[in-house]
């Protein structure tokens, strides 16, 4: 890595980021790992239909510890060691659920890969938005969900590779082992390049480490701006503490890293809901059904496992190339258009994926439909809330906000994951909807989402981070969409004034 500046610094920014992304990878590949395996593991274990939607949902139960616990450790230990705490989790989890000799045994350890996951999904885009120039950073913060969609891409093809040309009593008996297992490669790569990236200088700044962020600024940033970015990240901490009175303002300072006691201003409340919107409805857009259960979907319009297998690759491939898409539109187009081009698509897919369903259509119609549905994500919930969550909590409430949002999208996760398959399952929805009734649920949900997005979230491509929360507040006091993409840089001092 070099410590050169201008176009060397961005190469040296943007290779710390490709590390956290492995967070991602590892995120995605956990999550993922299971579309491969579950129909194996249910026939392993004598699985009843609820009881499969526990095998797969009980990693989102871990998520969901992870993320909340995830904003404690990264302000405790750091972000680079709480990466490390989750690369190491990853890897007891791939090792352990691979070995389970029992079902309960297979859940605790599927729960530790949830932990991993949600800790992951906290704070690698934190830290990775932390270090982000502005007009970088909606592609770098991208860079979170394309390492999340090519985990996903690799393990869709390591378990069709797996699959491939074998018995059946094998895969129902190893084969899934060694798709779980899979994953400890990764995991030990992760822990291995964490060892050589910085920490965040915005956590040094906010624990007092100046001197130290100011060696870490060093390395990317010329001489001359080092200074005035420690006192702007000292200026926004100060600011999300107050509550507008001296004499609170000085209370709020004494208190430890008051990101509890800013939560209280009405203000970042609202922009915590905002926040928990975002992540629950980027689960209940359906995305899960295809990551999770995409074999058994395809495969009951296929003549195969195997070809549901190699279909579910090829949607993956899909996956990648949308968000190729949305890296590079997001900060050029903007956040809130992305959104609405890419949801109202993953509305017309789920639409005509019911319909598949409804009529029994057999053929490529449903892979072509949840291709057109990955691409509309991969466009807008994929990108776009993984950048606005990195950027719209302000440097007080960053941890506790990233920590609801993510505990959010993973109850949400958990939910979509669970009950899918009793809906699938259902006798009396399938006797009126014939498997159409999920995907019709998922596409009208994300509707509504899209009209909430309208409403409240504004548009943040250009914006300082350190000015998030006037934005915010300017979107709340409006109740209406508005375009704030001329917000420039420039604006900062002016809005904070």
């Amino acid at each position: 890595m070099t410590n050169q500046k201008g176009a060397s610094g961005i190469g040296y920014i943007l290779s710390i980021c490709l590390v956290a992304a492995l967070g991602g990878i590892l995120f995605g590949y956990d999550t993922a790992v299971i579309s491969g395996a579950i129909d194996s593991i249910t026939t392993y274990f004598d699985l009843s239909s609820t009881m499969k939607g526990w095998a797969v949902s009980s990693v989102v139960i871990g998520s969901i510890v992870g993320a909340l616990g995830a904003g404690y450790l990264a302000n405790i230990l750091g972000r680079r060691m709480t990466m490390m705490t989750a690369a190491a989790l990853f890897l007891v989890s791939a090792l352990g659920s691979a070995l389970a000799p029992a079902f309960w045994f297979y859940i605790i350890l599927r729960l530790v890969g949830g932990v991993a996951v949600g800790i992951a999904s906290v704070v690698s885009p934190m830290y990775m938005g932390e270090l982000a120039p502005q007009h970088w950073r909606g592609r770098t913060l991208s860079m979170f969900q394309q390492s999340l969609v090519v985990g996903q891409t690799i393990v869709f093809f390591v378990n069709y590779f797996i699959a491939r040309d074998v018995a059946q009593t094998w895969l129902d008996n190893y084969g899934w082992r060694w798709m779980l297992g899979s994953e400890a490669i990764p995991a030990v790569l992760f822990a291995a390049l964490l060892l050589l990236v910085p920490e965040s200088p915005r956590w040094c700044i906010m624990h007092g480490q100046q001197d130290r962020a100011r060696r870490i600024l060093a390395r990317f940033t010329p001489q001359k701006d080092i200074e005035p970015m420690v006192e702007e990240v000292r200026n926004s901490l100060d600011e999300g503490r107050s509550s507008g009175r001296r004499a609170m303002n000085r209370q709020l300072r004494q208190e430890k890293r008051g990101s509890r006691s800013a939560l209280k201003k009405p203000v970042m409340m609202g922009i915590a809901l905002v926040g928990i919107f975002l992540s629950a409805a980027q689960q209940f857009s359906g995305i899960n059904v295809v990551m999770y259960y995409a074999p058994t979907v395809l495969s009951s319009v296929t003549d195969s496992t195997g070809s549901a297998l190699l279909q579910t690759g090829y949607i993956g491939l899909i996956f990648i190339v949308g968000n190729l898409a949305g890296m590079f539109l997001i900060d050029r187009v903007g956040r809130v258009t992305l959104l609405t081009i890419g949801s109202l698509a993953c509305v017309l897919s789920m639409a005509v994926l019911g319909t598949v369903f409804w009529f029994d259509v057999q053929g490529y119609t449903a892979m072509i439909a949840i291709m057109v549905y990955v691409t509309g994500y991969a466009i807008s919930w994929g990108c776009c809330s993984w950048a606005l969550l990195s950027e719209i909590f302000p440097n007080a409430i960053r941890e506790s906000g990233m920590a609801l949002a993510m505990g959010a999208q993973w109850t949400a996760g958990f939910i979509v994951a669970q009950t899918f398959p009793m809906m699938r399952g259902s006798e009396w929805l399938n006797d009126v909807f014939n498997g159409a009734f999920p995907f019709w649920l998922f596409g009208a949900i994300t509707l509504v989402s899209l009209f909430i997005v309208w409403r409240f979230v504004p548009e943040t491509k250009g914006v300082p981070l350190e000015s998030m929360e006037t934005l915010m507040s300017e979107k709340f006091r409006q109740g209406r969409v508005n375009n704030f993409s001329q917000y420039r840089e420039g604006d900062a001092q002016t809005a904070r004034a």
